[in-house]
């Protein structure tokens, strides 16, 4: 499996801010993830931009830390921030990997997120006590790994009652046909038969015997003519033959 490449995007507003972005940059590397993060890559005289470019493009997942005053250089457009905001906000605008770009709530005093990133579902890390959990979720997001997965589709729970009336159908049709094909061996001639001789034979009621009359009809084996005349068809006889009832 690849090892899932991320790019960490944050604004240096503090020592403070900075170590804690050390801190969770660390972990992710510690559970199987490629962080990339300026603080171990760029020394001075680095070309600033061209790191930029270069691991926001190549990178998986790009993790925007959204602290206040990232925030307020994202959407003024200044510095760094301003910077990877334009790039990112070009792959998005192309439709390019439109879950690339996860943000992350790092200030307590509000969940506001750059203004280009406003759609985005976030994770919240603005709560000290609950990091480990923030961080479980931020893991799982990006080894694709999450603790509640779609379960799969089961089967139709009315499937065998349906079955079952289908069953039930055919089992009547084959009733019926029984009935009219020793109704057609009685006559010495003709493919003719007639509903009231069908009606007086027929164990149930007549509603239920209509529909399996209507049944047949649809299933190629008679034809009615008329109100009282049915004929047994050439598909009708060879159903007879098939299920030994001619």
């Amino acid at each position: 499996m690849a090892i899932p490449k991320v790019f960490i995007s944050y604004s240096h507003d503090s020592l403070e801010h900075k170590k804690w972005v050390l801190d969770l940059a660390t972990r992710l590397r510690d559970y199987g993830i490629d962080a990339t993060l300026d603080q171990w890559e760029l020394i001075p005289g680095d070309d600033i931009p061209h790191f930029m470019e270069q691991n926001l493009s190549s990178s998986d997942k790009v993790l925007m830390i959204c602290s206040e005053n990232y925030v307020n250089k994202a959407n003024s457009g200044e510095g760094g921030v301003g910077y990877e905001k334009m790039i990112v906000t070009a792959h998005l605008l192309k439709g390019i990997n439109q879950n690339k770009v996860i943000p992350l709530i790092k200030q307590e005093s509000s969940k506001a997120l750059p203004t280009f990133l406003t759609t985005k579902l976030y994770i919240d890390f603005s709560k000290p006590e609950e990091f480990e959990f923030s961080c479980d979720n931020l893991i799982r997001t990006i080894h694709d790994s999450p603790i509640f997965k779609k379960p799969p589709v089961g089967n139709n729970p009315f499937k065998e009652e349906r079955k079952y009336e289908e069953k039930k159908a055919n089992d009547g049709v084959l009733e019926l046909m029984k009935i009219v094909v020793e109704l057609f061996n009685f006559r010495s001639s003709g493919d003719c038969v007639f509903y009231g001789d069908i009606k007086k034979r027929f164990p149930q009621s007549r509603i239920f015997m209509d529909l399996l009359i209507d049944q047949a009809i649809e299933r190629g084996l008679i034809e009615r003519i008329g109100h009282d005349a049915i004929f047994l068809l050439g598909a009708g006889k060879l159903y007879a033959i098939n299920n030994d009832i001619a």
